[in-house]
């Protein structure tokens, strides 16, 4: 009864709660944003047709609406408008006191054709360097507004496919990259169009239109003061599914409200970042004074993310009334041990998720094939590009790129149907520290595990798990547990086999295990990442099998192909994440030699071939 009388407290808790008083900081940015002088621009007409745009979905009309943004901006300001139809476009540019007004019916559509965006100094994933404009662009400008209730429509799909091919993956430059062991160069030198982009500007409102389909981050606001978006629709899954399609990314800006927006992507929701390793710390500029509110996210990778570019730091920033429904993860915190960045003072509060795996993650050693760029040796120097020796630069003194998470508060939040309630990993230089749980109600299969994390306090936090074990700690100081309960109607435990008793119930010449689970791997499977893989050749038989493995921060999936060829004296294994690969091959006699391996050796006494292997795609011949 008593436990029952909890979760009845909780739920009115939560249900009751409301902040009838702002922040300091909400009260401050709302005085900006809702002041009818914010962004005012003069109340006349410039009509793109008038200007010759024609919106019949062919005609090239990017010199036209750029003249009639032109006019606009010599006659001190106004308003662009478009008759319905679908104008198809390169990179356009809002000038000072010019609005683009997309009216409901009205579609701009990006040309697929990189020449038609022109390279400019810019800042792509926390680097700055030359890339392609974007499709519609406010740069280095004061009092601008894009408005009305059209579409933006990124037209992706050419980017997606000159990324990773159609199907993911099986082609593009994504697999070249892979096979040269630089998979973290891809994204910078695929040059793939964002929708819209506002850099160094001041004073610009971004409201109630659509963009669908972006080439890479949808809206990205890079370097400015005093942006207002609301009432934005993400809509990038659309005829596919392209990478790295964050919806609302802010970055290294100030003074920025993010509100009523409604997010559907295949990377980070909502997200903020502040530059990445030795050149996000050379640039040094915070995200600071930012609230993200009153926002619904769908597909993706992140309700509300910090990071994974963190350099510059992040304070001051209020996250409240989202709603996750279906979305990989909650609040997540991404960053590495090259990044550095002091990220302080943060409060979430208001928050419902429905259907999110992980609800909280916070991952300080994020996907390391992407964060810690090496070139390898065997690239010629010749090949190697400027932006890659950026990439590339070392963190000195490496302290200096430890990143630092502390001072952040969580409050009146719900979690329906999650998989793993907590999960955190930093380093014992600098732990996740200092974190304040308040009123949260979390129902999920397994409690979770933090590693590195200190001075965590919980009031009035209960977690329904289906275990009832509480989180697991490693190699931390001064965390409170929640409130456990375990709930009703378990599924029956299945007895663990040995590896030899699951190798046998496969029935398979080729079966991997995964040593971290110790499960064996069967044909098509999905499973964890483990630093380690075990390959159990059975039978000397030609045999084909793929499995699936994530890629990055886990919500990818990549293939891993091992093929056995001529009666088992040739192995090829293809795959994208590198592994310490053990491959057990049964055979009575030990072999003369084998090519490519890092050694082996033959167990006489179990009659094996133990063949050890670091890598992620190679073959190997047996004599």
């Amino acid at each position: 009864m008593k436990i029952k009388l909890i979760y009845i407290l909780l739920a009115f808790l939560f249900f009751s709660c409301q902040h009838e008083k702002k922040s300091e900081l909400v009260q401050r940015l709302e005085g900006i944003f809702y002041n009818d002088s914010f962004a005012s621009i003069p109340e006349t007409d410039f009509n793109v047709a008038d200007y010759g745009a024609l919106a019949d979905g062919k005609t090239l009309a990017t010199e036209a609406i750029q003249k009639t943004i032109d006019a606009a901006s010599t006659a001190g300001g106004g308003r662009v408008i478009f008759p319905d139809g679908t104008y198809l476009s390169g990179a356009l540019f809002v000038k000072s006191n010019v609005e683009l007004h997309i009216g409901e019916g009205v579609v701009i559509q990006a040309i697929q054709d990189n020449d038609h965006f022109p390279r400019l100094a810019t800042r792509i994933a926390g680097i700055e360097m030359e890339w392609p404009a974007a499709l519609i662009n406010v740069y280095d400008e004061k009092n601008v507004r894009i408005t009305g209730k059209g579409t933006i429509d990124g037209n992706g799909k050419y980017w997606w496919d000159k990324f990773w091919g159609d199907p993911p993956r099986s082609g593009g430059m994504y697999p070249e990259y892979i096979e040269k062991g630089i998979r973290w160069a891809v994204d910078y030198d695929c040059e793939r169009v964002r929708p819209v982009v506002v850099w160094e500007s001041e004073d610009v409102l971004l409201k109630d239109f659509t963009v669908q389909r972006a080439g890479f981050w949808t809206v990205s606001l890079t370097y400015s003061t005093r942006v207002h978006v609301d009432g934005v629709v993400v809509q990038n899954n659309i005829g596919g599914h392209g990478p790295s399609s964050d919806g609302i990314d802010t970055d290294s800006s100030k003074d920025v409200l993010v509100e009523n927006c409604d997010i559907d992507c295949n990377d980070d929701n909502l997200c903020i970042k502040a530059g990445k390793d030795a050149d996000g710390l050379r640039v040094n500029r915070p995200a600071e004074n930012i609230v993200y509110r009153n926002c619904i996210t769908r597909s993706g990778h992140g309700l509300i993310t910090l990071g994974s570019e963190t350099s510059g730091g992040m304070r001051n920033i209020e996250v409240y009334g989202l709603e996750a429904v279906g979305t990989n993860i909650g609040i997540r915190f991404k960053s590495a041990k090259v990044r550095g960045g002091l990220i302080e003072n943060i409060y979430f509060h208001d928050i419902k998720m429905k259907d999110v795996a992980n609800p909280f993650h916070f991952e300080l050693n994020w996907y390391p094939e992407y964060s810690y760029c090496t070139i390898p040796d065997n690239i010629p120097e010749e090949e190697i590009k400027d932006r890659w020796r950026v990439l590339s630069q070392r963190v000195e003194p490496e302290e200096l790129g430890i990143p630092e998470f502390r001072n952040i508060t969580l409050s009146d939040i719900k979690v329906v149907n999650a998989k793993e309630a907590f999960y955190a990993n930093a380093y014992p230089e600098k732990p996740i520290h200092n974190i304040n749980w308040n009123d949260i109600l979390i129902e999920a299969e397994h409690s979770g595990k933090l590693t590195y994390a200190s001075n965590w306090k919980m009031n009035n936090v209960l977690l329904k798990t289906t275990t009832g074990k509480p989180i697991e700690l490693v190699d931390c100081e001064n965390i409170e547990q929640p409130q456990i309960v375990k709930t009703e109607n378990q599924l029956t435990e299945k007895p663990e086999l040995s590896i030899e008793q699951q190798i046998k119930n496969v029935g398979a010449a080729i079966v991997p295990v995964n040593p971290s689970t110790g499960q064996v791997i069967a044909n098509g499977d999905t499973t964890l990442f483990s630093e380690k893989i075990t390959v159990y050749i059975v039978a000397n038989e030609n045999s084909d099998l793929t499995y699936y493995e994530p890629l990055g921060d886990g919500f990818y999936h990549t293939p891993v192909h091992i093929s056995v060829k001529d009666a088992a004296s040739v192995i090829e294994l293809n795959g994208e994440r590198e592994h310490e690969y053990a491959i057990i091959l049964y055979s009575d006699n030990s072999p003369e030699n084998i090519d490519n391996a890092d050694s082996w050796e033959f167990d006489a006494g179990n009659k094996q071939v133990i063949i050890k292997k670091k890598g992620n795609s190679f073959n190997l011949t047996i004599h």
